[in-house]
């Protein structure tokens, strides 16, 4: 499995940061490499809950289902699927002076032949980190302002 995580600080306090952040297609806001991201299910956001994502990874775009699996007063996973990888994300907020931090944490595990190369792709899956989580903090500060 390849794990890609990092913390941002925000000036958004955590209750509304997180409010935010569990609205998982709110992604397309601040994933640059998640151009689509719809959600299937409709009303307030509950374990169960479907989305559909594209996703642009090496060049191609990919698209996942995902499903909420875990969710909690500040504390969401998810977790994505299709025919070439299974992706776990986690979001997590804790209070931080007058804002928030914010934990994102992505987990993929490659299926069928193509995982021998899996070891090969942690790169690829790295460099997807820090424009997410410069996404993440500059959205949420703007959210701050308003």
């Amino acid at each position: 499995m390849i794990t890609v995580t990092g913390s941002v600080e925000t000036r958004l306090p955590a209750e509304q940061a997180f409010a935010y952040m569990r609205e998982f297609e709110n992604t397309s806001e601040w994933d640059p490499s998640t151009p689509v991201m719809d959600k299937l299910t409709p009303g307030p956001v509950a374990v169960g809950h479907r989305y559909h994502a594209e996703s642009e990874f090496r060049g191609k775009r990919q698209t996942l289902e995902y499903e909420v699996i875990e969710l909690t007063a500040n504390h969401i996973k998810l977790r994505g699927e299709n025919k070439t990888v299974t992706a776990f994300d986690c979001i997590d907020v804790s209070p931080a002076g007058g804002g928030s931090v914010v934990k994102y944490t992505a987990e993929f595990s490659i299926k069928g032949p193509a995982k021998i190369i899996q070891p090969l792709l942690k790169p690829a899956f790295m460099s997807l980190r820090d424009p997410a989580l410069s996404g993440i903090r500059d959205t949420l500060n703007a959210r701050a302002l308003t």
